[in-house]
């Protein structure tokens, strides 16, 4: 369980790095969220408040396997992948990338990783 303060700086940051981000019908924002058990993926045009695409591990299974997928560097890559042919599907191939105030390292980096290596750029 988080503590309070660290929840707090934890908004903190994510509004920080979102006051600086902005997604639009050209170069939709792909925001990436890692709960403790699961990862959600959007493509979200801010300025018509639409979300173009999303992808997520919520009772999901990877497409080669039957374990379900999780909030793990295995399953974030697969899910980079899912992500990418989910944008490109809807022709979507640049996008401004938000972490939602998580670091750029691990579970992060390897969904964008495996997102720009199926295609997407940002």
């Amino acid at each position: 369980m988080k503590t309070k303060k660290r929840a707090q700086l934890i908004r903190r940051r994510r509004f920080r790095i979102r006051s600086k981000l902005l997604g639009t019908g050209g170069r939709p924002r792909m925001s990436v969220r890692f709960t403790e058990r699961n990862v959600h993926v959007q493509f979200i045009d801010d300025r018509a408040g639409q979300t173009l695409a999303s992808v997520y591990s919520v009772k999901r299974s990877a497409p080669d396997s039957d374990r379900p997928l999780a909030a793990n560097v295995e399953s974030a890559k697969i899910l980079g992948k899912m992500a990418a042919e989910a944008a490109l599907e809807k022709g979507i191939e640049t996008v401004v990338f938000d972490r939602s105030g998580a670091r750029y390292h691990g579970k992060v980096k390897a969904l964008a990783e495996a997102a720009r290596a199926n295609g997407l750029r940002f």
